[in-house]
């Protein structure tokens, strides 16, 4: 069964890391721990979501359990589109934990900067339920993420982040949320994730109405 499968590749993973890794504890450093990748899971499965948008690869571990949300719904349309440009670095190890699983009809990765995917995707009327978001941490690849995502994302749906401890991804975050209308959600439990409900309908700020979110 796929899903006995998933939840075995997560164990795998979890337990003993991934056959290769770019420097040693590098998947510590890198890789979502399992209990933020159960939280991210759960939440997606009470979003009854059917496509997921995943921003960062690297060893898998969340990849996993988005999957695992999506094959637990069992939505025959489902999609997970993973956006990478760096799988490489981690010789693929990423997608390796995907395939193991048995989760490589149901992803798709684009081997680009998520900053020049996403717009595309936009363009070709992509439309998803949720996204997840841990790639870049740099301040502005991270609000062009945001931007793209809040057209590619329907109103109402959900996007999830890793590490708004850093300054630099807050600061992305604080903008949209205090000036487009984002809705910070409860997560059960403690975990390090944030997520956010998109408005509905989309929210346009007017730059008259302009807040500063720095200081808030």
């Amino acid at each position: 069964m796929l899903l006995t499968t998933i939840r075995r590749a997560r164990r795998e993973l979890a337990d003993h890391g991934p056959r290769r890794t770019r420097a040693e504890g590098d998947f510590a450093c890198v890789a979502l721990p399992e209990s933020d990748c159960d939280a991210l899971r759960d939440l997606l499965i009470a979003e009854q979501v059917r496509v997921v948008v995943e921003i960062g690869l690297a060893y898998g571990s969340s990849a996993l359990a988005i999957g695992e949300a999506l094959v637990s719904l069992g939505a025959p349309e489902a999609k997970h589109l993973i956006i990478d440009a760096y799988q490489a670095r981690f010789q693929d190890a990423g997608w390796e934990a995907i395939a193991a699983a048995g989760l490589a009809t149901l992803c798709t990765l684009l081997k680009e900067r998520s900053q020049l995917a996403l717009p595309r995707l936009v363009s070709e009327d992509m439309v998803a339920d949720a996204a997840f978001v841990d790639g870049s941490h740099v301040f502005h690849n991270v609000f062009v993420d945001l931007y793209f995502l809040r057209e590619l994302v329907r109103p109402g749906g959900l996007i999830v982040l890793d590490d708004c401890q850093w300054p630099s991804v807050l600061t992305a975050v604080r903008y949209i949320e205090v000036n487009a209308g984002w809705q910070q959600q409860p997560i059960d439990g403690p975990t390090r994730l944030r997520s956010f409900r998109l408005p509905r309908p989309r929210v346009e700020p007017s730059f008259e109405a302009f807040r500063p979110f720095w200081n808030s």
